[in-house]
């Protein structure tokens, strides 16, 4: 059993490649089974497990909203991607030239993973492109015409993974409206009537979210984490940082280190209460 729905497997988008045997999705007690081949794509989401049938052969690999927000990019196909990538999906009735197809994709994230020396960022969301397009494309995607006419919850997936890709570079609400293709007044209906929260709120989360990952788990110095996050002036960003999680960055970082006083300051998982 792999419980894709708990931390750290919790934040990221799974992509299953089921070339035989069986495998049952679960969550909250309510599953559905699945026959091989097949392939599946899973956005983040509390509580799934996947239980694998015995003899069952597959791949099962885990992609940051990061990655797939590099994946997704900026292109044709882009505003359906975002939509599809945001629900479950799956295609129990493959055909074997297509398993053969796909499964390089599949096994190159694997190679490309191992190969801790060389192993490329670039390459990974490469393979997710290839991984995500396949799935679409088998569940034969969305008309983008349809989209423009999405509902709000899909508008507001497809807000999400923009933020995700234009977070660093601290665009405004008129421009993720515009990709979007509506205007910046429905933007914000959608967001406070939802979520009962601004999309600018919602965008600074994420940049406080990503901010508190880096001050957590990583040695880089605030001034270079700043520098990473698009803050031109470090001091900007500590005034930024301390606004929104109450404490500055550095002394963050010092409770972050002790669990017990951890508990007590808002950490980098509140980023989960988007749809």
């Amino acid at each position: 059993m792999i419980r894709i729905g708990q931390p750290p497997q919790r934040w990221f988008h799974h992509a299953l490649l089921l070339v035989n045997g069986s495998i049952r999705l679960s969550r909250d007690d309510v599953g559905a089974a699945i026959s091989g081949p097949a392939i599946a794509f899973f956005p983040p989401s509390e509580g799934e497990m996947i239980t694998i049938g015995a003899g069952s052969r597959g791949y099962l690999v885990g992609m940051s909203p990061e990655i797939i927000g590099e994946a997704i990019g900026d292109h044709a196909e882009s505003a359906a991607l975002r939509v599809f990538s945001g629900s479950v999906a799956f295609d129990d009735a493959l055909q074997p030239t297509t398993v053969r197809e796909i499964i390089p994709l599949f096994e190159g994230v694997v190679a490309e993973l191992a190969d801790e020396g060389r192993s490329s960022r670039m390459v990974i969301s490469a393979y997710a492109r290839l991984i995500l397009m396949a799935a679409w494309r088998l569940r034969r995607g969305a008309d983008v015409a349809e989209e423009r006419r999405a509902s709000a919850g899909l508008i507001l997936q497809r807000f999400r993974q923009s933020v995700e890709i234009g977070f660093r570079r601290h665009r405004s609400i008129a421009d993720y409206a515009d990709e979007l293709g509506i205007s910046a007044d429905r933007l914000h209906a959608i967001c406070q009537r939802m979520l009962s929260r601004s999309p600018l709120e919602l965008v600074h989360d994420r940049v406080v979210q990503e901010a508190k990952l880096r001050l957590e788990r990583s040695a880089r110095s605030v001034q270079e984490i700043s520098y990473g996050l698009g803050f031109k002036d470090p001091a900007n960003f500590s005034h930024f940082f301390k606004r929104h999680a109450g404490v500055s960055p550095v002394r963050y970082r010092a409770l972050s280190v002790n669990e017990a006083q951890k508990l007590t300051i808002p950490t980098s998982s509140d980023y989960h209460d988007w749809p």
